[in-house]
């Protein structure tokens, strides 16, 4: 069965059976792909053999993997997210090692073996707990979001252990870092720093001028795994170079189209990855030492979530979302499989404590589903709540599809119904639709970024649809996701603030309104009105400034990359509105007609 084709067929086979039923069950997928690798593989009912090579190749999908993560790593988002990445994200990984590494000294390992053990047992598995959050549809919760704040500030730490545990294990052996390789790994990042700027960007451009997405996805895929053969030739991690390359496109005008594109290959080399690692869970050892590895499990499992917790408590995040937090991320992650592999190769951990620590990461993953599963329907009989699900949606013929009910949906609803403009309300938050209904408004409940929600709802005969959500990622998602696969709606978006208006411009959508312009500026034009300004010139005034700071934020668009350009040219906005402003003073109105405080 060695063979590349019976190969594919028995990934995809065992995938398309156990993937769909561990996800039926409320496992989640990715427990699924491990008990394929662990069936299929060596140890299993050795269909497959080799399990090294699959291994080596399904690797590609982590390096996929850190260029999507590196994608997202925008300077603006991460200063955003400051708060708790050093917080959460910090105090997790400092604490998380240093515990595991005094664990692993007690066992008589040396210190720098422990040290680089204690820091992969930190780590938890992005895939793994983005994947959970998302088909659990708590990605937008507040422990969704402080886990996803704690994933990234893990593989912002693991990116650089990638290039730093081969140069510790150099310097043990030959005395000293290597000048002549560390001078090539300095010229590989500047190459590919100088490369994102001056010609991978224009390669886009002519690429996109097309219009063949084909040949765009070729060109994506082409520079993942160049750079990773790039960086793996001079003695660097693949996953090293891949982020950077990420993270250099992050404020690219393809950075949506890129993630479009390699989620796919991503997403399938990502399932590849987990079958290999449950291909290599070393059964011989588990049955020799049940009880040893079943131990170190729990411990592993137990110790990790009452850090997680206590740091989540000491952050001041509420005991339930403390608990979800240290739940969904308490299992080992695929980047420890990456650090013990190169710790491996370079000689640094011994292959039986490799084994060791596999197993126990694997065993981890496998157990995690359940705990959050068992939690689950404890917390359903606790409070004795059902599982709430999506509406079904039939025979809606709208004008208008309004997805997000909160106070901005509302507004458009009510004046629409008064119109009777037919339209269909959409919203994914339980209570709200409850609240909402109790006072006669007709909003279903449901995932508005599901393509077959909206064809359900009408999407096909509705000209118009008001994007409301005050999510960011989920309203930059779903706008995607609509201008690609329903081209003819027409888009009215609330955006939370300049940088999001920025990003939905990225997608071509024009009709924006930020959620507090308005109500800012009426206001404005009332104060002025109380303070000795006639109604008709504060309205002028506030039309004015309104005029102009539409037209700077498209200016300001363009030249959103270049910190230096955006802050001068926001100087030079100060200085035009002063100018545009200037014949409206109330001082200058009273020089001009003196009657107007008598």
């Amino acid at each position: 069965m060695d063979s590349f084709i019976n190969q594919a067929l028995l990934f995809i086979g065992s995938s398309l059976i156990l993937v769909p039923l561990f996800q039926r069950l409320g496992f989640g997928s990715v427990l699924g792909y491990l008990i394929a690798g662990i069936l299929i593989g060596p140890q299993g009912i050795k269909l497959i053999s080799d399990a090294e090579s699959i291994m080596h190749f399904s690797e590609l999908g982590v390096s996929l993997l850190l260029f999507m993560i590196g994608l997202e790593i925008q300077p603006r988002k991460l200063w955003s997210m400051r708060r708790h990445l050093i917080g959460l994200g910090g105090l997790q990984v400092l604490l998380t090692s240093v515990t595991f590494a005094l664990v692993a000294m007690l066992f008589g390992l040396p210190t720098l073996m422990s040290l680089v053990i204690g820091f992969g047992l930190s780590l938890s598995s992005t895939a793994f707990a983005v994947q959970t959050l998302t088909e659990k549809k708590q990605f937008n919760t507040d422990f969704g979001r402080s886990s996803f704040a704690i994933l990234l500030a893990q593989d912002l730490f693991a990116i650089p252990a990638l290039a730093i545990i081969p140069a510790f294990n150099a310097s043990t052996t030959s005395h000293g870092f290597s000048v002549l390789s560390s001078l090539m790994a300095l010229g590989v990042i500047v190459l590919l720093v100088l490369a994102s700027r001056f010609l991978i960007r224009p390669v886009f451009r002519l690429i996109a001028v097309t219009h063949s997405r084909e040949v765009f996805t070729a060109a994506a895929l082409f520079i993942v795994i160049g750079v990773a053969a790039l960086m793996q030739s001079v003695g660097l991690s693949a996953a090293l170079g891949t982020f950077l390359a990420g993270v250099l496109l992050a404020d690219s005008e393809y950075r949506h189209e890129l993630e479009a594109n390699i989620e796919p290959f991503k997403s399938l080399l990502m399932g590849l990855f987990f079958i290999a690692v449950g291909m290599r869970v070393n059964l011989g050892m588990i049955a020799e030492q049940p009880l040893l590895i079943f131990s170190l499990m729990i411990g592993y499992l137990l110790i990790k979530s009452l850090i997680i917790y206590f740091i989540g408590r000491f952050l001041q995040l509420k005991h339930e979302n403390s608990k979800m937090m240290a739940l969904n991320i308490a299992q080992g992650g695929e980047f420890a499989f990456v650090i013990f592999a190169i710790s491996a190769r370079t000689l640094l951990i011994p292959t039986d404590v490799i084994d060791a620590l596999t197993a126990v990461i694997t065993l981890s993953m496998m157990l995690n589903p359940v705990l959050i599963l068992v939690n689950e329907q404890l917390t359903r009989r606790k409070f004795g709540k059902a599982e709430k699900h999506y509406d079904e949606i039939k025979d809606e013929t709208p004008q208008v599809i309004i997805a997000g009910f909160g106070r901005f949906g509302q507004i458009f609803s009510r004046i629409l119904r008064a119109q009777n403009i037919p339209f269909v309300a959409i919203d994914h938050d339980a209570q709200q639709i409850e609240l909402v209904r109790r006072f006669g408004s007709k909003v279903y409940y449901g995932d508005v970024s599901r393509a077959d929600l909206l064809e359900a709802a009408g999407i096909g005969k509705a000209k118009y649809l008001v994007l409301a959500i005050d999510d960011v990622e989920a309203s930059l998602r779903t706008a995607k996701i609509i201008r690609e696969q329903f081209p003819h709606i027409k888009l009215f978006v609330r955006a939370r603030n300049r940088g999001h208006a920025y990003d939905l411009m990225d997608l071509n959508i024009e009709n924006i309104k930020r959620e507090v312009l308005d109500s800012s500026i009426n206001f404005v034009q009332d104060l002025l009105v109380e303070m000795g300004f006639p109604v008709a010139k504060a309205a002028t005034i506030v039309e004015k400034f309104k005029q102009h700071d539409e037209l700077m934020l498209k200016e300001q668009y363009k030249v959103r990359t270049d910190d230096k350009a955006l802050v001068g040219l926001s100087a030079q906005s100060v200085a035009q509105l002063a100018q545009v402003l200037a014949d409206e003073s109330l001082q200058s109105y009273v020089d001009r007609d003196p009657q107007v405080n008598q």
